[in-house]
């Protein structure tokens, strides 16, 4: 099991990886925060929400990560395979970052594809 610590090692390694024109307008940064978060339209308790971007008017802009659902999913992996998901989560929150820049939604909407697959395929399973 990893711990929250670890984690955060790693992505500060993984954030000093990221060019620094990454950053622009990304005032709040990268946060780790401890919670497992489920998604709100989770069937079974089973899709994480492994991080997000914000853009918020008070807050800012900003990458959270959140450790507990990491860790649920990952919390066993080798530290190698850890840091390719971790770096996964990140740059694509940088994405959205990049897109919400840009006033483009093609990463919101590509998403939402992978939403509906997912309740679809819950959808089928809840009917046999």
């Amino acid at each position: 099991m990893i711990t929250i610590e670890e984690v955060q090692t790693i992505l500060d390694e993984i954030a000093s990886e990221f060019p620094q024109e990454f950053y622009k307008d990304l005032n709040g940064g990268i946060v780790l925060l401890p919670q497992v978060k489920l998604h709100k339209r989770s069937i079974d308790d089973d899709l994480y929400v492994m991080g997000e971007y914000r853009n918020e008017m008070i807050s800012g802009r900003y990458i959270v990560v959140y450790y507990g659902s990491v860790e649920k999913l990952y919390g066993n992996a080798s530290r190698n395979r850890l840091k390719n998901k971790l770096k996964a989560i990140v740059k694509h929150e940088f994405l959205h970052h990049f897109e919400s820049l840009a006033g483009e939604r093609q990463l919101e909407i590509e998403d939402e594809h992978q939403l509906n697959k997912y309740l679809r395929s819950k959808n089928k399973d809840n009917k046999k």
